[in-house]
This record gives C-alpha cells, structure tokens and sequence, in this order.
C-alpha cells in the first residue's frame, strides 16, 4: 500500500472536517466576534490575558495537549493490531469527536467566563458533579506532572544533549514574551528571534557539556521551574515557550512529511494483526491505547483552563480548539507512517519490547527523514518529544494549581501551586507513579466521556441541539467502562489489589457522575418538550 495515497486521503478528510464539520459547531455556538472574551472582560495581567496573536495562543494551547500522547499510543497500536484500524480510529475520533471535545470545552469555558470543565459542570448539572469531577481530575493531573517530571529527568541523564535546548528555551521564552507584551515588538519579529536563538540551541546541543546530574537534582529542578510557569504571568513565560515549542513540532512534522513524500515509501507491516491479541482486544482497549491520538480528556482541561482566559476574539475558537486537535491527528498519522512505512525488513513487536514506542517512531522517523536530515533525525525527534513533555508538564502544573484553589479553597497561587508540587514530587521521587500509572490511559479518555456529557448538559440548558455530543460521550463512557473493568479482571486475577482498588474508585466517581448528568438530561429534556 502507498504511504502517499494513504497520508493524502486521511488529510482530504482532516480538511473537510475543519472546513465543514467544525462550521457546523460554529453554529451551534453562535460565534461572534464582536463578544468579548473573557481574556478582554476579566483581564487580569496574571491568568487572564489576550494573546497578542492568534498564532501565539494557537501554538500554546497546541503545545499543551500534543506532548508524548499522539505518538505512543498510535505507535503502539499499528503494532499491535495492525495499521488500518489504528489509522480509522485517528481520523473518525479526531474529526467527530476529538475535535468536537476540544472546541466544545473551549467555547463552554469561554461563555463561562474562563471557567474551568469543572465549575461547568456546577453549572449545568449541579454542584455534587463538580466536587466528583474536580477530584477525579485533580488526582489524574498530580499524576501526570509526576510522570512527566519522571520522564524528562530520566531523559535528561540518559541524552544529555537534550539538555541545552530543552532548557535553553526558557530564557528564549523570555525574552520573546518581554518583546512581544513589553516592548510592544511586531510578532514576526519577535518570533524570528525567538526562533534563530533556539536553532543555535539545538546546533550547540552535540558540542556543549553539561555538567552530569542526578536523577533527583533533575526532578527537583523541573518541579522548580514548574513552579515558576505557574505563577507568573500567563503572557511572560509559559505562553511564549509553548508558543515557540510548536514551531519544534511543525518543523518535525515538515521534514517528516518532506521525506515522506522524497522517498515514497510503501507500507510493508501488517494491515491487520487480529481482533483479540495478547495485548487486549481491539475494542476497547485499541481505542485507549491510541488516547491522544484520537481524543484525550486532558485537552478539555487546557481548553477550559488556560487556552480560554486567553482567547482574544471568539473568531479564533475553531482555529484553536478544533484546529488543534486535527492537527494533533496530523502529527498521529505521521507516527503510524514512521513505523509502518519508514521502517523495512524490522519485526515492529520485537523494537516494541526492546526500546519501546518513543524510540521506535524516533528510528522510523530518522529513516523517513534521512534524506533531509541525514543521520540526525532520530535526535531530533527526541528533541521535539522531550519539548512537548516540557510544555504539558508546566501547563498541568498550572491547571492543577486552579483546581487546587477551587476545591481546597485556597485564594493565594503561590500556596496552592506548592500543594501541587509537594503531592507530585512525592510520587515522582519515590517511584510510586508506576504502580498507578497502567489505568491512566483509561482515566484520561473516561476525563473525556465526562467532559463530553459536561458540554452536553450545557447545551442542553442553552435550548441547543445534543446530537453533536451526546453520541460521542456515550461511545467514550462504555468503551473507557469497558477497559476499566477489563484491567480490573487483570489485577484481581493478579492480586494486584492496589491498581484493583484504583479503578474500582475511578468506576464509583464515574457512575456517580453519571447517575447525576442522566438526571439532568431527562429532566431538562422532559421540560423543554413539555
């Protein structure tokens, strides 16, 4: 099968799906620019701040919710149960209901004031939804801060290389935010410099040596810089980084695409594997595997948590929301084609075993881009990885910090975002992140299913039509359900009480939830049909 035939059908149907489908969302919204946003109406010059450009806000919210996700999972998927039905799921979830997902939470937020999928949920269910879900997403977002903090700090020991421009472009960040909101330079401007300075980064990265340090110092050191994300100035640091980390992410995904097309490399694994494997079944367990690649709940948190306080006119929200999310099935697709197209004569389960999914889309990646890149593109592609773990890392800490003031009732950031990383250095440095890190997948997309009947209830209590978001939400909650208690089988049949106990919790906060938005579907339906 042509890579090139299978990469230009699957971006025909991305296009029509922003061109099209996502109009359709416009309308059900009734965009309008001349609203105000909350970055306008609330600023506050900390959270609540206009992005000086739609590219700006596009390439922080973008940074946010791409990171590791929609590489791993469609990696191990096109592996594991073969390309065409890993390749359907990136395509139908990210057009129908990925992207529906982001845009809805972020247009629920930004008619909310800027508040957050949680206090949504006060809203439009009641406050007992609320407290559940502002619970269930704190502990999955300590989670993956801790995770993430885990995984860059290991990178950074074993590819110290890396090191240099990953944290070289905080002070780029810098200096670009202080040109762009301070000295009121052009953003072409502004980003150019940003742009040359990280390109030197990266070309001094093999030549320059960092002083080795242990895995803790790195821990430490990236909670501290979390810290700092979190409570400056939105426009100051973490927009500008994330901002200018896209542009990591874009150039990847040009020379991938570049090479692909120079090259043109036929598909040579296997197209389908098997319905039930070792792995899992292919429903449910495919469909949370691929995760961000399709659909992921931690995007509803970016959307409502940090994307809307700086959306600067309503225009932008298909741009930001629904753009982001194909692209995101952009950068997916590239994945599966780095493996399935870009590596010949391998057996993919074996490379799986052996240096996981990471290295494997980053030896298919070099493979696809040798002609471009050279020797050099495996290296990058660590590079561009280890960026977007950054930019989730800083962002989740800064979510998590709004959480923690609306359900501890804390009103100083400072102290809250020290909550945060007090609970997340404790699983990072104690290793205790991996004992509960197999469900998150499943607690990620179940964030979403619940997200999904969030903005529906919204809709609902608007006088708008469901049809765009109930039936995604209900696919999501019964397939999510259904991994759940699959690896809940597992871990009794294993004895492994402590991830039983975990998802045991996850399924009583879930049918709690649910208990309370059905009450409010029939309700509110039986009222506006009376």
């Amino acid at each position: 099968m042509s890579s090139i035939f299978i990469v230009i059908m699957a971006t025909v149907f991305f296009l029509w799906g922003y061109k099209f489908y996502a109009v359709k969302l416009e309308h059900l919204w009734g965009i309008d620019k001349k609203r105000p946003t909350p970055a306008d109406s609330k600023f506050d010059g900390v959270d609540f701040v206009p992005a000086k450009n739609w590219l700006v806000l596009f390439g922080h919210h973008f940074s946010s919710i791409a990171g590791a996700g929609p590489i791993i999972g469609p990696v191990i998927a096109c592996i594991v149960w073969g390309w065409i039905p890993a390749l359907i799921w990136i395509v139908i979830g990210t057009v129908f209901i990925g992207a529906v997902h982001d845009f809805g939470s972020l247009m629920c937020s930004v008619r909310q004031g800027g508040s957050s999928v949680a206090d949504i949920a006060q809203i439009a269910i009641s406050h007992k939804a609320k407290i559940i879900f502002l619970i269930f997403v704190w502990l999955a977002l300590i989670l993956v801060i801790a995770v993430f903090a885990y995984l860059c700090a290991d990178t950074f020991v074993k590819e110290p290389k890396v090191v240099l421009p990953s944290l070289g472009l905080i002070p780029v960040a810098l200096l670009v935010g202080f040109l762009l909101y301070r000295r009121k330079v052009g953003n072409i401007l502004s980003t150019l410099i940003g742009l040359v300075l990280l390109g030197g980064l990266i070309f001094l990265a093999g030549s320059v040596n960092i002083p080795a340090a242990g895995f803790n110092f790195w821990v430490i050191a990236l909670l501290v810089y979390c810290f700092f994300a979190s409570v400056i100035p939105v426009n100051i640091l973490l927009q500008p980084r994330d901002y200018l980390s896209s542009f990591l992410l874009f150039a990847g995904v040009f020379f991938g695409y570049a090479g692909l097309f120079i090259s043109r490399p036929m598909i040579n694994q296997p197209a389908f594997v098997g319905f039930n494997v070792s792995y899992g079944s292919m429903w449910p367990v495919m469909f949370v595997t691929v995760a961000c690649g399709a659909i992921s709940g931690f995007h509803s948190l970016i959307a409502s948590g940090t994307s809307s306080k700086q959306l600067p006119n309503e225009i932008f929200a298909r741009r930001i929301g629904y753009g982001g999310m194909v692209t995101e099935g952009v950068v997916a697709l590239l994945a599966v084609i780095a493996v399935c197209a870009g590596l010949k004569g391998v057996d993919l389960n074996v490379l799986l075993r052996d240096v996981g999914p990471v290295n494997s889309f980053s030896k298919g990646y070099g493979a696809l881009t040798k002609n471009i890149l050279g020797g050099h593109g495996g290296f990058i592609a660590i590079i561009i990885l280890n960026a977007f773990i950054l930019t989730t890392l800083d962002t989740a800490t800064r979510i998590s910090r709004y959480l923690t003031e609306e359900l501890l009732g804390i009103k100083n950031r400072y102290i809250a975002t020290i909550v945060v990383i007090a609970a997340a250095s404790g699983l990072a440095l104690t290793g205790a992140w991996s004992k509960i890190w197999p469900v998150f997948g499943a607690s990620n997309q179940l964030v979403a299913a619940l997200a999904l009947f969030v903005i529906t209830c919204w809709l609902l209590s608007h006088g708008k039509t469901i049809k765009f978001t109930l039936m995604p939400a209900i696919f999501m909650f019964v397939t999510t359900v259904a991994a759940l208690l699959l690896q809940a089988k597992k871990y009794l049949l294993s004895a492994d009480y402590v991830l039983l106990a975990v998802i045991v919790s996850l399924l009583a906060l879930a049918f709690y939830l649910l208990i309370e938005v059905v009450n409010v579907l029939y309700f509110k339906r039986g009222k506006n049909n009376a």
